[in-house]
């Protein structure tokens, strides 16, 4: 699929679910849509949409008023959203995107938030406070004053499945997501290619699979001036070898975290120190057949299983001394090679 040229079913529809406080589109010019109104509760605006798309070349921004610290959005139509053009804010704000149906970030797809961006397939944002702002059982926005920061919460049963699969995050080869603050994808299954980019940290995070790829042609880079989380309860699968300039990169902690071995066929670099772990915080296993490359400032923590048979190849470059370990069929040895060339 080219979602770099699919065309968006519907552009973007505001619902009735916030009656007076519903949002507004206004044309700016020909390529920007304003989005205004919403309901404002404190520091919080919040919007709901029917559908939400933007068309590549197109611009779609939300007002940021003044006072205003985070805007939620959320879709409660029944088609994703897909992202083929900018979406950004007028100002400083957090934006966080609620479309339990589906998120497609297409190949010239654009952010442009000088805050966090939060984009997630959840039935439902629930603050601490126990108030809900739901995509699938939609009511009026909060009535209370609200300063807290909001959980995802996902429904028992996931959406039925379209042509584009439901409650998924796609983003395409040549998309380049980038942010002033911190980045959160958030999904059922996340299908990831492309650049994405946080000021501060980045989080990658599945209820079942994190599926990552490069080619020879588009590379994938992870980059966090801060720590990177990739979380896949059931997977977190990586083939990342293919272009030259693909890797994870943080300036702060590197996780891989899944219930199930991590398949990382890709080099990380790591300010801080690099973990791979399960769901219960024990170390967790890095299968990878392509000769990975691990680059940590700080420890690196994993476990070797012996319940994985293939021959893995890892280097390690801690504190500019490379340690290979070695697997053959269960059995581990460790060299320490000295300075890394």
């Amino acid at each position: 699929m080219n979602l770099g040229r699919q065309k968006a079913s519907a552009q973007i529809l505001p619902d009735h679910t916030l009656g007076a406080e519903s949002s507004r589109i206004t044309r700016v010019n020909e390529v920007r849509e304003l989005i205004e109104g919403g309901a404002i509760r404190g520091s919080n605006l919040f919007h709901s949409f029917e559908a939400f798309n933007v068309s590549e070349g197109q611009e779609a921004y939300f007002a940021n008023p003044v006072g205003i610290e985070s805007i939620f959005s959320r879709v409660t139509g029944n088609d994703p959203s897909a992202i083929l053009g900018t979406l950004g804010i007028n100002g400083g704000a957090n934006l966080f995107f609620l479309n339990p149906n589906g998120i497609i970030f297409g190949e010239n797809a654009q952010l442009d938030i000088r805050g966090s961006f939060v984009a997630s397939t959840a039935n439902r944002l629930v603050f601490d406070n126990g108030v809900e702002f739901s995509a699938t059982n939609p009511e009026s926005a909060p009535l209370l004053t609200i300063n807290l920061t909001p959980g995802l919460q996902y429904g028992a049963n996931p959406p039925p499945q379209s042509s584009i699969e439901r409650g998924k995050i796609i983003t395409a080869n040549a998309t380049r997501l980038a942010v002033g603050h911190n980045l959160t994808l958030a999904a059922n299954d996340l299908d990831l290619r492309g650049n994405l980019y946080a000021g501060n940290d980045l989080k990658i995070v599945a209820q079942d699979t994190v599926r990552i790829r490069d080619s020879v042609v588009n590379s994938f880079i992870a980059q966090a001036q801060g720590d990177l989380l990739i979380h896949g309860n059931q997977n977190v699968d990586i083939v990342a070898l293919n272009h030259p300039d693909s890797g994870l990169f943080s300036g702060g902690e590197m996780v891989l975290q899944s219930a199930n071995p991590v398949r990382g066929d890709a080099h990380y670099w790591s300010g801080g120190s690099f973990r791979i772990k399960k769901l219960d915080e024990s170390l967790g296993d890095l299968y990878s057949p392509n000769d990975p490359i691990i680059r940590a400032n700080g420890d690196v923590f994993l476990a070797l299983s012996l319940s994985l048979p293939t021959i893995q190849f890892i280097w390690l470059i801690v504190s500019s001394s490379a340690i290979q370990l070695i697997r053959t069929r269960g059995v581990t040895s460790i060299s320490r090679l000295g300075q890394c060339p």
